[in-house]
């Protein structure tokens, strides 16, 4: 709707034209951020510092939750109006700094009226009533249903459509849930547990995170789950989420979790955030996601016996190793991607190759072959082709994951062991709870190695074909058809 004072609406019901309400307010504007792959995600003009989120779930995962969400932020330059992306709910009313505003919507922004004109600097703390829908997640994301209840799978970009908030990876902040539920369910959600309330036949369950997170990484899960605790590194709280009914099936393979970790210490460093564990959701995703502190995996990807151990298990340590890369060290572009995927599927072939599965140079000749079509067809690892007119973008292609650890093995050849992994754990340590550039990386890779590797990352990032692989110059690539 378009936005309108009170007073003007009124008018309008009454005697005023639509062309002379226009005129005094005009219509709302999707705004972005500008990234190259979703212009309109992310807006310009605040930073957010803090996510205050309240659900309530009435035990359908049909029906929507109702919902209040808080956000505590800072304008980075003056704001007449304050858009937040948001896409599938209904807003039943917003304030900023405290004074009920007019506000409406075009496309997925949500666009808000500020009550006077802020200037750049200002504290803007913004209340949104609204709803929170279910409907149509199958689709594109946001909710997913599960047998019991419902879970989470934001990325890339889908978090605003199951709350209102500045939906790119660029502005991390801080998360508070708040999610009230019948009382014979459980819900989990990121980060550590803060209280628990129990009001006639209903639960509040509060969690908040300790460490920045990207909206795509946020995890809210409500069903009738166990949760099963256990120490990992540093006497780390480890928590695993699961169907009640399969708590004793899942459980040797939850079991792998701690060790788990300290392998991933073994190679870049102490785990980043305040706990982890795995969410096991019954529901038939094909796919596991790295949301931040519980992984989501759907229950076939354990259940399934065609699956070996060794690979259930690399496929853990994918997730993983998202704490560090992605969750931790988040994109600033979505460009950026191929930092976040490239280095989990390289640890994870890693972990295959130590555990039962094939070697990693097998996995990174036959990746080599491929690696032209690849680029082919979704473009280089460092600057992926956008979507085709009317098409929705998939950015989860196979030359951001296999064809982006091919790099890290180029880089791995070309500067050594050594300096490898030193980068690896530098990368880790300077950007925590940050976001970085592929600029970034390949800036501190030539500090690491001591020499200028722009000529070398010009070649693997954005080439149209892939480059002759250092050490292996009998490798070869199949070109597209």
């Amino acid at each position: 709707m378009p936005l309108l004072s009170r007073r003007l609406r009124a008018a309008l019901l009454a005697t005023a034209s639509a062309t002379l309400v226009a005129a005094a307010l005009p219509a709302p504007e999707p705004l972005g951020i500008g990234d190259r792959l979703f212009p309109e995600l992310g807006n310009p003009g605040y930073d957010v510092l803090a996510y205050d989120i309240a659900l309530t779930y009435h035990g359908s995962n049909t029906k929507p939750l109702d919902a209040v969400t808080k956000i505590s932020a800072r304008t980075t330059a003056p704001l007449d109006r304050i858009n937040l992306d948001f896409a599938r709910g209904t807003v039943l009313g917003v304030e900023v700094n405290g004074r009920s505003v007019d506000f409406g919507s075009k496309n997925e922004d949500l666009v808000l009226q500020a009550p006077r004109r802020l200037p750049a600097g200002a504290p803007l703390n913004i209340t949104v009533r609204h709803t929170s829908d279910p409907a149509g997640a199958a689709d594109d994301g946001g909710w997913v249903r599960t047998a019991d209840g419902l879970a989470m799978a934001n990325q890339a970009d889908a978090a605003h459509r199951v709350f209102p908030g500045n939906d790119h990876p660029s502005d991390k902040a801080y998360f508070t849930f708040r999610i009230t539920a019948p009382r014979k369910l459980t819900a989990v959600a990121a980060g550590l547990p803060t209280g628990r309330t129990r009001h006639g036949s209903t639960t509040t369950w509060t969690y908040r995170t300790e460490h920045p997170m990207a909206t795509e990484l946020a995890q809210v899960s409500i069903g009738s789950s166990a949760v099963l605790h256990r120490t990992g590194p540093h006497g780390l709280p480890v928590r695993d989420v699961v169907p009640a009914a399969d708590r004793k099936r899942l459980e040797p393979w939850l079991a792998k979790t701690p060790a788990q970790l300290e392998w991933m210490e073994e190679q870049v460093g102490r785990y980043p955030f305040e706990t982890y564990g795995v969410l096991v959701a019954d529901s038939p995703i094909g796919f596991a996601l790295e949301t931040q502190t519980l992984s989501l995996f759907g229950r076939s990807f354990f259940t399934e016996p065609a699956y070996p151990e060794w690979y259930v298990d690399s496929v853990m340590i994918h997730e993983l190793a998202h704490q560090w890369f992605g969750n931790s060290v988040s994109p600033a572009t979505w460009s950026d991607l191929w930092l976040n995927e490239g280095h989990a599927s390289w640890y994870e072939a890693r972990y295959a190759e130590e555990h039962g599965g094939g070697t990693l140079e097998r996995r990174m000749r036959e990746a080599y072959k491929l690696s032209d079509g690849w680029r082919a067809d979704g473009g280089p690892p460092a600057h992926p082709d956008g979507p085709a007119p009317g098409q929705k973008l998939s950015l989860f292609r196979p030359v951001m994951y296999d064809g982006s650890a091919l790099v890290l093995y180029a880089l791995h050849q070309e500067i050594g062991v050594a300096a490898f992994d030193r980068l690896e754990r530098t990368w880790v340590r300077v950007h925590r709870d940050s976001t970085a550039t592929t600029a970034d990386f390949t800036r501190l890779a030539s500090g690491i190695a001591g020499r200028d590797l722009t000529a070398f990352f010009d070649g693997w990032l954005y080439g149209k074909t892939t480059p002759p692989m250092p050490g292996h110059p009998d490798w070869t690539s199949a070109k597209p058809a």
